[in-house]
């Protein structure tokens, strides 16, 4: 035990924690609020709040608890709602009391199924039992590893029973997991595997692997939030953790309302049942938002380790940053660029680097791939967090105010975001890459002449050229721009993104050939392409007939 001799916001300071060790967690005060070392200097520690700490005073008593900040990891994760440190919130009261009892769990217990027999050797890290929540993906108990000496009977179980002897260990459906640690794995899996979005412009353009990073940028009302939420709901992981992080809480409110409203496409139940929503709002205390990134990349590695894909989705990491700097600032630590910690980059490249395809100490095959929202202040690319984030992902998906506020959506832009395996996923599937090819090289080419035309004037530009503009425009409106809100729009499979392209290059090859037969640029441009605009409406099954019905109105030039 310690005694409180100050506290300053978050930070608190402790005397008498003999033997303390770094990142052990500490309980502060009568009502034992949590906290977690993060300096030492010999029986004094210095101790990071994850709670409010107003009624805290010097005198007040600090016991160590022996273990470090840690994760309760279980099958009531999936479909559930928590705090920063992993509390639940579904059923809690409006404000969390760190004093009060955890919620009851709905139902109490799970239905557990055996997978193996007993007296049968189990490897570390292979399933041994199932649990048929009616959760979707199953959740997997993991053997520690050694010899099943007992097995339970399939039937009801409550989270702390034993349901195994393993190795003279016994195994429970809970376990808790120190979050700052990362989880092992055998190796990783070099070939990229592409994270199916739903969103064209991404999925086309700047494509990313199952285990890979993406940050996110973009100033205030770019659409990151919607972005983020798109590709929580349609995205084909087996499992997301929505990392809501300084967001608020309004925010929050609808993305957990969605969620439970909308319908899993792969299962037909519903769509939260296979996500975990992690959220700390801006107005919670400020440094659970700090553990709660690495709270959210821990129950990912676990999903992982049953042989699953998950998807971390942190909005946003600048705010996590903020946490970061407000807390060196009390601590007196030295700041750096814009006073933020000068461990910054050491950070957000250990949050990132946690990714990855792997193969498990099962055998099995998972992923945990990482997206992370950046909000650079004034929409400032150049400032630390953004500039540090860019080190460390494989994507950047950059999103334009001027995009957004022509009501393009999703406003991400194609020049100045990059996918850095794309070549090596799309070399994988037949016609991606050239297909991929061609629609950038028109929208860079589009973006170069609209600064021509803006100056001199379209109608100055060679007929060619003006084809070209005309290509870029097809392709932004017919292709790149979607819609959160349509039934159809949505969410775009890859077969159908790939037909949508090729109708719209084929309507632009036909423009280009009509140009070099002479065929005045302005009879072309005066045509009706609102079919092939509007294909991304319609069933795939129309696409063509669509492309088909411009394509005749262009041949009678002839």
């Amino acid at each position: 035990m310690g005694t409180v001799t100050r506290v300053d916001g978050p930070l608190v300071e402790v005397e008498g924690l003999t033997g303390a060790a770094m990142f052990e967690l500490v309980a502060l005060g009568r009502h034992n609020l949590p906290g977690e070392i993060i300096a030492l200097r010999g029986d004094h520690a210095t101790i990071q709040a994850y709670e409010y700490t107003g009624g805290l005073a010097p005198g007040d008593p600090a016991g160590r608890a022996g273990s470090p900040l840690s994760a309760r990891l279980g099958p009531h994760l999936l479909g559930g709602v928590f705090d920063g440190l992993l509390r639940p919130l579904t059923g809690a009261g409006m404000w969390l009391d760190p004093a009060a009892p955890p919620p009851a769990r709905v139902g109490g217990s799970y239905s557990f199924r055996p997978l193996v027999e007993e007296g049968r050797t189990a490897a570390r890290g292979t399933p041994i039992g199932s649990v048929g929540s009616g959760s979707s993906p199953p959740y997997l108990v993991l053997s520690p590893g050694g010899v099943v000496s007992r097995i339970r009977e399939p039937g009801p179980c409550l989270p702390g029973d034993p349901v195994a002897v393993v190795g003279g260990a016994q195994v429970t459906l809970e376990r808790r997991q120190p979050v700052r640690r990362p989880l092992p794995y055998a190796s990783r899996c070099d070939e990229p595997v592409p994270l199916t979005t739903g969103q064209r412009v991404i999925d086309l353009l700047l494509p990313v692997s199952k285990g890979g990073t993406v940050a996110v940028p973009g100033g205030f009302g770019t659409g990151k939030t919607v972005l983020l939420q798109q590709i929580a709901k349609w995205c084909d992981a087996d499992v997301v953790v929505y990392v809501g992080c300084g967001e608020r809480g309004n925010e929050m409110a609808d993305v957990v309302a969605e969620l439970g409203r909308l319908t899993d496409p792969r299962t037909g139940g519903r769509l939260a049942d296979r996500t975990v929503v992690i959220a700390n709002t801006s107005n919670m205390p400020m440094m659970a938002r700090e553990a709660s990134v690495h709270t959210g990349v821990t129950v990912a590695e676990h999903f992982r380790d049953m042989g699953y894909d998950a998807v971390v989705i942190a909005d946003s990491t600048s705010r996590w940053a903020e946490a970061l700097r407000e807390l060196g600032s009390r601590s007196g630590a030295l700041p750096a660029e814009e006073g933020y910690p000068a461990d910054l980059a050491s950070a957000l490249a250990a949050f990132y680097e946690r990714a990855g395809r792997v193969t498990t100490l099962g055998g099995a095959t998972g992923s945990v791939t990482v997206i992370g929202a950046v909000s650079p202040p004034g929409g400032d690319m150049t400032e630390p967090v953004t500039a540090h984030t860019q080190r460390f992902v494989r994507s950047l998906w950059t999103l334009d105010r001027d995009l957004a506020y022509a009501r393009h959506y999703p406003a991400v832009s194609w020049a100045g975001s990059f996918a850095r395996d794309a070549d090596a996923m799309t070399a994988a599937v037949p016609g991606a890459a050239q297909r991929r090819g061609r629609v950038s090289g028109i929208l860079a080419e589009a973006d170069r002449l609209t600064a021509l035309a803006e100056l001199l004037g379209a109608a100055t530009l060679p007929a060619h050229e003006r084809v070209v503009l005309l290509a870029g425009r097809l392709i932004r409106e017919g292709f790149l721009r979607q819609s959160a809100l349509s039934p159809r729009d949505c969410f775009c499979r890859p077969e159908r993104t790939a037909l949508l392209a090729d109708a719209l290059l084929a309507v632009v090859d036909r423009c280009q050939a009509l140009v070099e037969d002479q065929v005045p640029v302005a009879w072309i441009e005066g045509q009706d392409f609102s079919p092939v605009l509007r294909a991304k409406e319609a069933p795939e099954e129309e696409i063509t007939a669509r492309r088909d019905t411009v394509l005749d109105a262009l041949g009678r030039s002839r």
